[in-house]
């Protein structure tokens, strides 16, 4: 304290200086840090160092970006191999490791370098990963993508036949009318509706809807896995730009969980197994975590509509009931989330509906199309193939198939479920027309929706793995079905079918009521003339398929687009003025694949969603960790 008092006398700092030396020692150290930073970011060959601090964010663009997301290391800390593979092959290109024709295949390899100003900004922003929207970040992924191309047993687009001869010059000009069909109902959408959910064609403008919870541009995400297959190069590039740069998950409306995992979520994950591109598995991964809040119900059977805002399930009473369909139709996509994320969240919420399925007891092995998700019971006992039900029999099958034919589960609640339907629901028409009738309780209605005309595909699919001496039964039947779809088309004025067809009053295969002959460009009908081609050769299916390329294109194209017909059986249509995105995520793919080589889309590799997105079968030598024990 004495010290302190005398004049002009100075304390030392605590380190033994005064303060103008603490000044010249703190303006030194600053110097150093300032230098040795300098030279860090600044001197050559400093990329390891910079790696230390920066992340893989500020690298240079290209494949180290995918490669780090992925979960790879960077490919230049990599001893190159001796020969450099392609980029994954975009439309036109073929996995050289599974290509079976030697010939090389024209077309566009998936950029890994900017090309323009547009792609410029998308790798300046992350490679295309970060045109997600704050809140949207990437999901960290162990996923090979390259291993997974080297599984599959044949070319993604296939290989091409000697077309030189008449028979296949003819398929080859059916099959380019059908590309032409996409490219203009692709055009008119993206002239008139771009960013909307669907076209209005009479009107020339776009569609919102209410189903997607604020969701936009389901035709977008519907058609690239299509538009890719078909090598509509420039169009795909544009759906593309659009998923990368315009299409937001921050939505807060209230949407169908069954809509949005179909389309939105099948076609993001199918366009990441086509392409490799991180953008579709990121935003496909961010959107069915949007969904699982649905699944917070005391049974885990989700409810069918999710609030994005809330997360709530917000029905307004207990008795609600979920729809076999909806709740049936999500093991496919859940599995592939799963497998693509990692967090397996997904493929336990889809397992535990399968488990409350398995312990309910089923009237007569039927399954009723609605089910408290409160309570676990049956509401009612209303059974159809059809709507309500359909989806549901459909993803049993090809998650046995799926699974590379492991899950044993999913089988036997196929063909147990098949027996029940063949002894209670199939009959016959005194003309000799085989029909799947609908189940009230003990009465049937004989009636059979559009949307049961997959079922003879679904059937033919299922054939092969059936009992020995079934296969063949099996096969009569998906083609008996089959041929009964076709005759409610044939039986019409614009040879395209009603959306529903009775057998009663000697009156078979017909609407009997105007509500029901309208045609809104399903997919059933030729999805089963697909399956039944692929599986026979018989060139009826082909015949069959013409006829509907054919009506579509005289009484469903307008000058903007294609629309639905409200009475099948007037031969002047009266449109309804929508063109809908599973015309172009179905019927046009289905009808396009009908009239190409097997091995395009093979389904030694693949299986469909219900809404026609390809999905990968799991070929993996290991169990993987969506595919285990099932």
């Amino acid at each position: 304290m004495l010290m302190r008092k005398v004049p002009g006398f100075v304390p030392a700092s605590p380190w033994g200086l005064r303060l103008p030396q603490k000044f010249l020692f703190l303006l030194f150290l600053s110097g150093l840090v300032t230098l040795c930073f300098g030279a860090l970011f600044l001197l050559p060959h400093s990329s390891r160092l910079k790696r230390l601090f920066l992340t893989a964010r500020t690298q240079q663009p290209g494949l180290e970006v995918v490669a780090e997301i992925a979960g790879h290391p960077p490919a230049r800390d990599q001893e190159p191999p001796p020969n450099p593979a392609p980029a994954v092959p975009a439309p036109g290109e073929d996995d050289p490791s599974s290509r079976a024709n030697p010939r090389r295949r024209k077309g566009w390899l998936r950029r890994t370098r900017p090309t323009g100003p547009r792609e410029e900004a998308t790798v300046a922003r992350g490679n295309g990963i970060a045109a997600l929207r704050p809140g949207e970040e990437s999901a960290p992924s162990s996923f090979d993508f390259n291993a997974f191309r080297s599984r599959l047993r044949h070319p993604v687009l296939g290989t091409r036949a000697d077309e030189s001869k008449a028979s296949q010059s003819r398929v080859r000009a059916q099959r380019e009318k059908v590309k032409e069909m996409m490219q203009f109902a692709w055009q008119s959408y993206k002239r008139y509706a771009m960013g909307k959910n669907e076209l209005r064609p009479l009107t020339k403008d776009g569609y919102e809807g209410n189903m997607f919870g604020g969701l936009n541009g389901a035709t977008i995400i519907d058609s690239l896995d299509t538009l890719y297959l078909m090598e509509l190069k420039e169009e795909f590039q544009e759906a593309k730009a659009w998923v990368e740069e315009s299409f937001h998950l921050n939505v807060s409306g209230e949407a169908s969980l069954f809509e949005v995992n179909i389309r939105f979520i099948g076609g993001l994950l199918s366009a990441f197994y086509l392409t490799g591109e991180e953008v579709f598995r990121i935003k496909a991964i961010k959107l069915g975590e949007k969904l699982l809040p649905a699944f917070n119900t005391p049974t885990g059977i989700p409810k069918g509509v999710v609030n994005f805002k809330s997360g709530s399930w917000g029905w307004a009473t207990a008795g609600s009931s979920s729809i076999l369909a909806e709740f049936g139709s999500l093991h496919l996509e859940f599995l592939h989330l799963t497998e693509l994320s990692g967090n397996q969240v997904f493929a336990e919420k889809v397992r535990n509906i399968r488990k409350v399925l398995r312990k309910i007891d089923k009237p007569f092995g039927l399954y009723p199309n609605f089910l408290s998700p409160v309570s676990g019971n049956w509401v009612q006992h209303h059974v159809s193939v059809g709507g309500l039900g359909d989806s549901f029999y459909e993803y049993l099958i090809k998650s046995w198939l799926m699974s590379a034919k492991t899950d044993m589960e999913a089988k036997n609640m196929y063909y147990e479920a098949l027996e029940a339907i063949e002894t209670y629901l199939l009959n016959v028409s005194p003309g000799g027309l085989t029909y799947i009738a609908e189940w009230r309780g003990g009465i049937l209605d004989h009636k059979m929706g559009h949307l049961a005309c997959f079922s003879g595909g679904m059937i033919a699919l299922g054939a092969e793995d059936a009992e020995e001496e079934k296969r063949a039964h099996y096969r009569e039947l998906a083609a008996q079905i089959t041929k009964t779809c076709h005759e409610s088309y044939a039986r019409s004025d614009t040879k395209l079918g009603p959306e529903a067809f009775w057998f009663n009053s000697g009156r078979e295969a017909v609407a009997t009521q105007l509500s029901e002959s309208y045609y809104i460009l399903r997919p059933e009908v030729v999805e089963s003339y697909m399956y039944l081609w692929r599986q026979t050769h018989d060139p009826i299916y082909r015949e069959w398929g013409w006829e509907v390329v054919m009506a579509l294109e005289k009484y469903c194209r307008t000058e903007a687009g294609f629309s639905g017909i409200q009475d099948v059986y007037s031969s002047i249509p009266n449109h309804d003025n929508k063109q809908q995105s599973f015309f172009l995520a179905e019927t046009l793919k289905y009808l396009y694949l009908l009239f190409s080589e097997d091995d395009l889309l093979s389904l030694e590799d693949w299986v469909f969603n219900t809404e026609a997105h390809p999905l990968p079968v799991n070929h993996s030598d290991s169990s993987s960790r969506a595919w285990g024990r099932q």
